[in-house]
C-alpha cells in the first residue's frame, strides 16, 4: 500500500516542485508558470491511471470491465445492512457534499505564490492566459478528468479502499483518508483540509462499497473549474 502510495505521490512532487520551474524557465511568454504547472499535474494524474491499469491487470488479469468495475468498486451504492442496490441511498451524496462545502470554508495555510491554480485563473494573469485559449482549456478538462475519475480517486478509492481492510480493519476508511491527504506533497499547505475529505469520500465509498460516491463528490471541484475556465476562454 505504501508502494502504491509512493508511485502517486512522488512523482506528482518531483513534477511540481523540480520539473515545473525547469518548464517555465525553458517556456516563453508572460503565462510559462501556469502553462508548466498545468502541464506537469495533468501528466502526474495521468500516470495515476496508468499504475490503476498496470496493477489490476496484475491482480485480476484481462481487464474485462465486469471484473474491473468490482475489483474497483465502480457499482452502485449497496446497504450494509439490508443489501439494497441504489435507489434512495445515493442521497448520501448530499452529506458528503456539505462536508465538502463546509471545508472550503475553513481557513487555509498560506499557499505559495503561483502554486494555487484557481487564485491564478481568478488572477488577471489567468484571465489573459486563457481568453480563448481553447488548447489549453483542453489540457484544463483532461486535468480535470484524470484528477478526479481516471487518476487519484481511481487510484485511492478505487485500487486501495477494497484492500486496505485486512491491514486496518473498521478503520480502513481513516486510513485511505491519511494516505490520501499525505498524498498531496505536492501541495503541502492543502492537507491539512484534505484530511476533512475522509469524511466525504473514503467514508461513504467504505460503508457503501461504492467508489462512485468518492468520484462524484470530488468531481463536484472539476466541474467548478471547468466551468470558470470555459467562461474565460469566451470571455
Amino acid at each position: 500500500m505504501l508502494g502504491v502510495w509512493a508511485l502517486a505521490a512522488l512523482p506528482m512532487a518531483v513534477l511540481a516542485w523540480l520539473v515545473t520551474p525547469a518548464l517555465a524557465d525553458r517556456l516563453s511568454g508572460p503565462a510559462a508558470w501556469p502553462k508548466a504547472l498545468l502541464a506537469c499535474l495533468t501528466v502526474g494524474l495521468m500516470w495515476q491511471g496508468v499504475v490503476v491499469l498496470v496493477l489490476l491487470r496484475r491482480e485480476i488479469g484481462p481487464l474485462h470491465w465486469g471484473a474491473v468495475k468490482d475489483a474497483l468498486w465502480l457499482r452502485p451504492p449497496r446497504s450494509p445492512g439490508t443489501g439494497r442496490i441504489g435507489g434512495q441511498l445515493w442521497w448520501v451524496l448530499v452529506p458528503a457534499i456539505l462536508v465538502v462545502g463546509i471545508e472550503q470554508l475553513l481557513p487555509s495555510l498560506p499557499v505559495p505564490a503561483g502554486r494555487d491554480l484557481g487564485v491564478l485563473l481568478r488572477s488577471s494573469e489567468g484571465h489573459d492566459f486563457l481568453s480563448g485559449n481553447w488548447p489549453w482549456f483542453a489540457a484544463i478538462v483532461v486535468m480535470a478528468v484524470f484528477n478526479t475519475i481516471l487518476g487519484e480517486e481511481l487510484l485511492f478509492r478505487g485500487l486501495l479502499l477494497p484492500r486496505m481492510h485486512g491491514v486496518f480493519g473498521r478503520a480502513d476508511w481513516l486510513a485511505n483518508g491519511v494516505l490520501f491527504a499525505a498524498y498531496h506533497l505536492h501541495m503541502p499547505w492543502a492537507i491539512p483540509k484534505i484530511l476533512l475529505d475522509s469524511l466525504a469520500l473514503a467514508y461513504p465509498a467504505r460503508r457503501y462499497t461504492s467508489a462512485w460516491l468518492a468520484i462524484i463528490v470530488h468531481s463536484l471541484q472539476s466541474v467548478l473549474i471547468v466551468a470558470a475556465s470555459l467562461a474565460l476562454v469566451l470571455h
